[in-house]
């Protein structure tokens, strides 16, 4: 951290930490440790975990909370344990049971296969155990007042599925699907399919928003570096964030106009904006981000999507 002068507060780097959340912890109570851990001012995360949940979450922080737009539509991929032959309310282990039913002895290829019917496109029932709202109102909130509301199914993309293991009552497999996708759902599912329910046992989201399981660091390791004055250590600088958006380098000139939040026509910057509406990152010769722009058929000047100091 850099002093900018004898009145005000230090300036803190602004990025991106790909936590390991721990089981039992709530997206928000993460959150909440890593800004006490960091002691930074503002702080976001890109795409909720139940708190039964473990894994990859993107936190934001400072001017980095700007950003989190740009991840929430991305894939994720998740290890899930199904428990068969076990319903419950929640569809997964927090829950109370409401069915249960004998497991029959069901061969791996069987399983194989019908994990294969949910590839692609898929129609699923949103919960009503979620965190979706009805009149402002949470949907789990309403369920734990005995006043349950059962949003209309919605489409959904299912990448990849495939088993990982069967020790029967429980199943474990690897699924790589789009934002929204309720993977306790789809234990559900897959257990009603096979003919004997089941719900979701455990969850580990190994990737989301372009950042793997094996980049993230946990909160013990992350609170050790903090006491040794290296906690910002492993924070991903802002422009490296953005995987897969373009990029284009500018001079101190040309920096200087996006900063002022000036006009810039197509022509000014070595970029093809293509025939669809695409992101653009900028970045200064040091690789610090400046903006993010758009570029829209039928407009000759780019649109300010956020400017960075």
């Amino acid at each position: 951290m850099t002093e900018t002068g004898r009145n005000q507060a230090p300036v803190q780097p602004s990025g991106i930490f790909v936590v390991d959340k721990p089981g039992g912890l709530s997206s928000a109570g993460l959150v909440a440790a890593v800004k006490k851990i960091l002691g930074v001012r503002k702080i976001g995360h890109a795409g909720t975990l139940d708190p039964l949940a473990t894994g990859v979450m993107v936190c934001c922080v400072n001017q980095a909370t700007r950003l989190a737009r740009f991840f929430l539509g991305g894939d994720k991929r998740y290890e899930a344990m199904l428990c068969l032959g076990v319903e419950t309310d929640t569809q997964d282990a927090t829950g109370s049971v409401t069915t249960t039913c004998e497991v029959p002895d069901i061969s791996k290829g069987k399983i194989a296969d019908v994990l294969t019917q949910f590839s692609g496109d898929i129609e699923q029932m949103p919960p009503i155990y979620s965190a979706l709202k009805q009149g402002g109102v949470r949907l789990y909130r309403l369920a734990r007042q005995g006043r349950p509301v059962q949003k209309p199914p919605r489409r959904v993309h299912i990448s990849s599925i495939r088993l990982l293991g069967v020790a029967l009552p429980e199943v474990r497999f690897e699924v790589t699907c789009s934002a929204g996708t309720y993977v306790r759902t789809l234990c559900a599912d897959i257990g009603s399919r096979l003919g004997c329910g089941g719900h979701l046992k455990s969850l580990r989201r190994t990737m989301a928003c372009g950042f793997h399981i094996d980049r993230a660091i946990t909160v013990d390791e992350l609170k050790a570096l903090a006491g040794s004055g290296k906690g910002f250590d492993p924070m991903v600088p802002m422009a490296e964030a953005l995987t897969g958006v373009p990029e284009v380098v500018v001079g101190p000139d040309m920096a200087a106009e996006i900063q002022y939040g000036r006009p810039i026509e197509k022509q000014m910057l070595d970029f093809n904006g293509g025939s669809r509406k695409k992101y653009i990152k900028v970045v200064d010769r040091d690789r610090r981000l400046l903006a993010v722009l758009s570029a829209s058929d039928g407009k000759n000047t780019y649109d300010y999507e956020c400017v960075f100091a």
